[in-house]
Order: C-alpha cells, then sequence, then structure tokens
C-alpha cells in the first residue's frame, strides 16, 4: 500500500474513525477498481474474493455501501452478485438505483435524443458502431485493446466528428479511461458524491475508491471531507490522497475496513469500561 499525499498514520486514523463510528459510507466505482476491465464489458467480473469482502461488510450493517459507476445502474447488480440490497449511481451520477430497488433517471430531452442518434450513426458511418454503448441518454465509445496508436487515431477521429453534434444539442463530451462519452449535461460523479455526503451529515467517516479520469470529480467532491483513495497498478497525477494497487492492495484495504466495523462495538465497550 502506497500513500503519496498523507502519512498512512493517516489511514491508520481514519480506520480507527471507521471502528469508533456507528456508522460510514464506502463509495466505490466498478470497472477498473473493484473489476479488471474486460474487453467484453459483460463478463467484467469482480476480482476473487471482492463480492465476498463487501458482503460482509454490507452484513456487519455499520457501513453504507453505493457504487458510483459509468455504467447503466442495473449492469452492476449481476457482475457483483452481492446478496443485499446495494445502492448504485449509474451514467457517472445520472441515474440512482436506491437500495429499495427504486430508480432514479433524468428525463431525456428530445435534443439529447436527437444527438445521441446523431452520433450513432456517425460511428456506424466510421465503422465503429461495435465499439458503441448506449446509456440513460448518453452514447460511448471504446477503444480499450487497441494499440496505442490506433487508440489516438480513434480518439482523435471521434472528437472531431462528436464535438459539432455535442456543441448544438449541447452536449457533454467526458472523457474516461479507453474512451469518451457524449452524454446530456447534469449529474456527475461529483454530486452523486455530494449528495451522499449531504445525507450522512458531517461526522461520519466516508471513503471514495476509483481509477478514472471521472473519479476525479469524485475525489474533489469529497475533498478533505473523507479519504480518496486511486485505484490502479501505476500512479498517475490524482487529486486522491491514498493510491493503492489492485488487486492485493485494495484487499488489504477493504479487509482492515471490514476488522474496523468488527472491531467497533467491542472497542466501543472497552472505552466506556476504561471510564469507569
Amino acid at each position: 500500500m502506497v500513500v503519496r499525499t498523507v502519512n498512512s498514520i493517516v489511514v491508520e486514523q481514519f480506520m480507527n474513525a471507521v471502528a469508533q463510528s456507528p456508522s460510514s459510507a464506502l463509495l466505490l466505482d466498478y470497472d477498473g477498481t473493484l473489476a479488471p476491465f474486460c474487453l467484453n464489458r459483460q463478463q467484467a467480473l469482480p476480482y476473487p474474493g471482492m463480492t465476498a469482502l463487501l458482503q460482509e461488510i454490507i452484513v456487519c450493517g455499520r457501513t453504507r455501501v453505493v457504487i458510483v459507476t459509468g455504467r447503466n445502474a442495473h449492469e452492476v447488480i449481476p457482475l457483483l452478485a452481492i446478496h443485499s440490497s446495494l445502492e448504485i449511481w449509474g451514467c457517472h451520477g445520472l441515474e440512482r438505483l436506491r437500495a429499495d430497488g427504486t430508480c432514479e433517471t433524468p428525463r431525456v430531452e428530445e435534443s439529447a435524443i436527437r444527438a445521441v442518434s446523431e452520433a450513432d450513426r456517425w460511428l456506424r458511418y466510421q465503422g465503429l458502431q461495435d465499439r458503441a454503448e448506449f446509456k440513460t441518454g448518453a452514447l460511448a465509445v471504446h477503444w480499450r485493446g487497441l494499440n496505442e496508436a490506433t487508440a489516438a487515431e480513434v480518439r482523435g477521429q471521434v472528437l472531431l466528428g462528436w464535438f459539432p453534434i455535442a456543441q448544438s444539442a449541447p452536449m457533454e463530451l467526458l472523457e474516461f479511461d479507453g474512451g469518451i462519452e457524449m452524454r446530456m449535461p447534469g449529474r456527475d460523479k461529483g454530486d452523486a458524491v455530494s449528495t451522499v455526503l449531504d445525507e450522512i451529515g458531517p461526522e461520519v467517516p466516508v471513503a471514495y475508491l476509483g481509477d478514472d479520469l471521472t473519479d476525479e470529480r469524485a475525489f474533489l467532491a469529497l475533498g478533505t471531507r473523507g479519504l480518496s483513495v486511486l485505484v490502479r497498478p501505476a500512479w498517475r497525477e490524482t487529486a486522491a490522497v491514498l493510491w493503492v494497487r489492485p488487486p492485493e492492495d485494495l484487499l488489504e484495504f477493504l479487509t482492515r475496513w471490514l476488522q474496523a466495523c468488527r472491531e467497533g462495538p467491542h472497542r466501543a465497550r472497552t472505552e466506556c469500561s476504561g471510564l469507569k
């Protein structure tokens, strides 16, 4: 586990806060964080042991676990296969699937529908339709798996073709690791984090773990309010204060979280006994 901009003592202090608090919040990206990237997106299963570990954290009942992903929210459920109710923010924050199963999705304006349709036609004309992913009010194109030169060529091609479409709608062009997305303006991962922070209050320990450029908005929204963790095999410039490598360091981090949750009641009783 490598700490870039905070001392490891700060991490230990954070885990102590999790142990001592009756509640905590754990926010996680999916692809690239909980699961390795896969060319077939429907086969992007979590790292071994990840589902069981998150399941145990949830069962402890002291942590609100939230997935914040670029995928459609419902896509994560069969992949993660957690047998507990789970809160998922999909489409980089545009969708919210609550733990009770209710889903909040924004109204997709006619202009956004037209823009996505036009962007899709452009991809088909360029022979890139096999790399397209449709989302709520959005269309993404992936170039992961291509060599560096071809990926750079596809990126430039898509930016050139999509920019006038996005500008006239208007739509947002959001780059992520291995692709770009045309999406209607609205909530992003930072807004998802801000909403959760407002709901849990100022005293609850909270952490956000992510790997992607889109997770930077979440790191910035969290700020000094909690612990931001970059999850990547190699370090890059980031607003996060901690860097861990998947899967070993990530599993270690979550195992420590689970231990903190389990120690909580015992630690509280010990501290109360010490006051007598």
